[in-house]
């Protein structure tokens, strides 16, 4: 069989490939100067927009955040730098009333009181606290498992939970 002669293109249809320069992309930074709004004692960035951002307040969920939302007829997508002061008042208004339905609270039929309430921020981790000590005084199988640093709702705990190098099912060899 013959060779085929090697196929050379004339000069003028040769491109020479520049090396393309990759964009630089820099990480999406929050800006240094960025506005916060405080709301409950919270620092809420102001880059977020509402909905995002009053689940930054610890007690708020998303369902709480949206319904907030429509209840006030804000608009979700509003970013928090551009609330004013009076809209950040009726924001705070609202959930101290709170509203809604009583399986939407977190702290339903308190053993002292017998009400159905809403916690915020640091309330909300002294009432959980008090919980688990009253849990354990009475030494419920709840408070029980609390003291043991198990898990309390019902895991299985083969093969999680485990603390420092304890193993199931393993053998050293003995040297």
């Amino acid at each position: 069989m013959a060779e085929k002669p090697a196929k050379t293109a004339k000069p003028e249809q040769q491109v020479k490939k520049q090396p393309v320069e990759k964009e630089k992309r820099q990480p999406v930074q929050e800006d240094k100067n960025e506005v916060i709004v405080r709301i409950f004692s919270y620092d809420v960035p102001g880059s977020k927009n509402l909905y995002a951002g009053l689940t930054r307040i610890k007690g708020v969920s998303w369902t709480i955040s949206n319904a907030t939302c429509l209840a006030l007829n804000m608009p979700r997508t509003k970013r928090i730098s551009e609330l004013s002061k009076q809209d950040i008042a009726h924001i705070e208004e609202y959930l101290k009333k709170l509203p809604l339905p009583d399986f939407l609270k977190n702290r339903r039929f308190d053993p002292e009181s017998g009400q159905t309430h809403h916690l915020y921020g640091s309330d909300l981790d002294v009432a959980r606290e008090f919980d688990i000590k009253r849990l354990k005084k009475i030494k419920s199988h709840r408070g029980i498992r609390h003291s043991y640093n198990q898990p309390t709702r019902g895991q299985r705990t083969r093969s999680h939970f485990r603390s420092r190098g304890k193993g199931v099912g393993v053998r050293r060899n003995a040297k």
